[in-house]
Formats: C-alpha cells, structure tokens, sequence
C-alpha cells in the first residue's frame, strides 16, 4: 500500500501529554495526523494529575499561610475555607485548559476524532463514538504508523473495603468535602494527597504496608518528609493493612492488622487507595496484533518506541519507563524526530530524571539518592537539615533538608536531594548541572543567592560521611 492509500501518517490513540505533543509536532512536519480521544483533551496531568493537584496542593498551602503571618504582625479575623468554591475553580481552569489542547492540534493542522479507539490490524483502527454522538457507527482509519499513548489508570483495589474505595481520580469533586480521610498506599501519589487534604483542614490517616514511604526516594529523604507530615498532624501507620472494613450510613470503620497497635480502629468519611497505576491498554486490541504484555502490565518497545509490530508505536505511562508528564513529552519528541525528522535528538537519561512530589512539605530530587549510589562505590555525603529564615518568625517549626551524593573518585555529583518549600523549583536548576557532569569543586565554585534556602546547596564543604 502506498503512503498516499492510507487515511493519515499517524493515527494517535490518545490526547493526553504525550500524545497531543506527538501529534502536534507531527502534523507541524506537514505530515497527515489524527488524533482520536474518547475523554477530555490532556489525559491524566490536566484533567485528574498533575495540574489539580498542584492547584489543590496551593490551596492546601493558604492555611499555614494564615497562621504563620501572625508572627509577622499580620492580624485577621479567622479564614473559612470553601470546598466548593475550590472545586469550581479548578474545573473552570481545567476546561480552559481542554480547549487549549484542542486548539494546539487544530493549530498544528491534526485531525481530532472524538471516540474509542482499538488496533484492528497493523494499519487500521476502528473508533467507537462517544455516548450521544450524532452518528452512532464505528468508523475506521487507516495509517502509516499508529501511536499508542492511553497512559495509565489507578490500579483496581482488592480487599476489605474495596466496594466503597476511592481513587486518585475520584478526590477532586468529593462532596460532601471528608472531615476524616484514611489514605492507603505510600507512594507520591497518597502522600501528596495526605498532605493537601490534612492542610485544608481534615484529619487524615495514612496506612501503608511497607516498613518507610515512598519507595525508591532516598531513605533519608523519606524519613525526613514522613517526620514532617507527622508534625503537621498526618497520622501514618507503617508495616500496617486493612484487616477489615464495615460501613454504617457514610461512615466507614477500619481495622488496621499492624506489628504494633494491633486491632486499631480508624473511623473516616472517605477512604482514597493510592496504592499504584496501571498502563491503560484494555480494549486496545493488542491481542490480535500478537502484542504481549509485560508482567507489570507495559507495552514492550525498542529504544524507537516501536512494538514487535514495526507500524504500530507506544510510548509514555504505557511503556513504563517512568510515569512521569515530561517523559512522555519527551518521548513523543524523540519518536516525531524518528519516524518524520531529519535531526537525532539525544535519548532521554532516565538516570538523571528530576522529579518533585508535592507533599507539604516538598520533595525535589535529582539522581541517584545514597542507598542507590552506594552500590556503584565510595561516596561522600554532604547534607544540611536547618529552620528556614521564614519560620524563625512564623512560628512553624518545619525543616528543611538538603543532600548531596558525590562518587569520592571522579568528584562527580551522582545525586541533589531537597524537603522544603519550592523544592522542585530548586531542584529543577541544579538538574541541568548534574546533566552536564556537575563535581563538587564545581558546585564549591559557586557563588550563593542570599538569602535564599537554595544558596545551603553551594555553601556545604564538610562531609557529613562516606
């Protein structure tokens, strides 16, 4: 078949990040793009991620604020927060936000079909319209390559209680607003979700099975934000499950099975599972193109995102590499300039990925925390854990913590870890130094910004251990 019998050169399942930068990017070639999308434009990050929840993390934040501007003379009658208000704010800039998406690939010269897509073979989808569509038949498009972008979706729950479980994608319109809210799992995703709804006002209990939050961060750096919610009220059971869970009217009670306390009893008005993602791919029809699945449920590509069909490409939450918004983003680019462009784009270095998690406070890191860097060889440790300037008069009593891991033989950063406020925001400068091979010497070179909790990264010459 000839590139000009086909409906488009490429036909992209799925308008979140990275599909809608794939298929913009694309289509600005001058090649032929459909993008078809059965949801709201922008996928997991703007709709029921990354956008809300750094809003709601904002507003999370105004409570403290409050409070702590007391100690800087500020006198005000007492603040009322409304859930209601919040929730029709955010929907209202998250609807600004679909229609911004869709006028960047209207822009960039994409097609937009509304509708459920699935593979038919190597070259053909069929898309199924969206409820209430004027016409109600399936359609079918034919293209030169076919992009898989679906992304992820929380993981089912199992269990006790699982019949009345929440997840991440339910937390944004809650109604009535949960006075009490037991959060389970110990990822990013339940802390962050800990953290914003304990600072707009509810009592929340954090149960997670593992022995420390946030698997994968550094020790130290967990350790330390877990301390710090705990301050700030969050009450978090570790090594602890769900026994079992009964519920009367809109009230649920849990029984924690735990080593100490056992038996503990938690009542709450919501529960949130927050115990993992899933790659989207039911109903794609990967079966009949002999696509198997990964055991952790990934689509497996080659280092171009192709599939063992070579027509057929994926990328994103779908393939794992990490589940991160600017991966895909970042894929989608390499993928374009593979398959339509005339450049070579440098591959992602997923070792040196930054990333924040919005706690309260935040997290921002950088490489490879100690515990992961030890196992490569000698290193030393340089750390700080200070009261930032801000609270020696608010009358708060958070810490920041800031980490750095050298390799000891090459005098090369291998890791930069922060908890504390904008930390993302810090961490996200110093990222490209570690890109571009940062040493020590090199950070000791560097001249501080005073006062800024940023300048306690150039300023850090005793070893803290090796």
């Amino acid at each position: 078949m000839n590139t000009t019998d086909f409906d488009c050169d490429l036909l992209v399942i799925g308008a979140g990040s990275g599909g809608v930068r794939a298929g913009r990017f694309a289509a600005q070639r001058g090649t032929r793009v459909i993008v078809v999308e059965g949801g709201a434009l922008g996928g997991t990050c703007v709709n029921v991620g990354c956008i809300p929840k750094k809003l709601y993390s904002y507003a999370a934040h105004y409570a403290e604020a409050f409070e702590q501007s007391h100690g800087f003379g500020w006198e005000a009658a007492t603040p009322r927060f409304d859930w209601a208000v919040l929730k029709a704010r955010r929907a209202a800039e998250i609807a600004r936000l679909n229609g911004i998406y869709d006028g960047l690939l209207k822009s960039a010269g994409a097609t937009l079909v509304r509708g459920w897509a699935s593979v038919v073979d190597p070259h053909t989808v069929a898309v199924r319209p969206v409820d209430g569509a004027a016409d109600p038949a399936v359609k079918h498009y034919t293209a030169k390559h076919i992009l898989l972008a679906t992304g992820g979706q929380p993981q089912k729950v199992d269990g006790p209680g699982a019949e009345w479980a929440l997840s991440s994608d339910d937390m944004f319109d809650l109604d009535p607003f949960p006075r009490r809210l037991v959060v389970v799992g110990g990822g990013y995703i339940a802390c962050e979700f800990a953290s914003i709804f304990n600072g707009l006002g509810a009592q929340v209990t954090l149960v997670h099975r593992g022995p420390r939050l946030l698997r994968g961060f550094d020790h130290e750096v967990a350790d330390f934000v877990t301390a710090e919610m705990r301050k700030k009220g969050i009450t978090v059971h570790l090594q602890s499950t769900i026994a079992n869970a009964s519920r009367t009217g809109d009230v649920q009670t849990l029984r924690l099975k735990q080593p100490a306390a056992e038996g503990t009893e938690i009542e709450a008005d919501a529960v949130l599972h927050a115990t993992g993602r899933i790659p989207r791919t039911r109903g794609l029809g990967l079966e009949a193109l002999g696509i198997t699945l990964n055991a952790n449920g990934t689509v497996p590509v080659d280092a171009h995102f192709q599939t063992i069909v070579p027509s057929v490409h994926a990328l994103g939450d779908l393939v794992g590499h990490m589940a991160l918004t600017p991966i895909a983003l970042g894929e989608a680019m390499l993928l374009v300039d593979h398959l339509f462009g005339d450049s070579v784009r440098q591959p992602i270095d997923y070792a040196m990925v930054p990333t924040a998690v919005f706690t309260h406070p935040n997290i921002g890191t950088v490489g490879l925390g100690e515990e992961a860097a030890r196992v490569r060889g000698p290193v030393r440790i340089y750390r700080s854990d200070f009261k930032p300037l801000q609270h020696t008069l608010s009358g708060s009593s958070e810490r920041t913590l800031m980490k750095i891991v050298v390799d000891d033989a090459s005098d090369r950063v291998l890791g930069m870890h922060m908890v504390g406020a904008d930390a993302g925001e810090v961490i996200q400068g110093f990222a490209a130094a570690l890109q571009a091979g940062l040493t020590k010497a090199q950070l000791d070179r560097t001249i501080g910004i005073h006062p800024t909790g940023a300048e306690e990264f150039v300023t850090m010459r005793e070893v803290s251990r090796r």
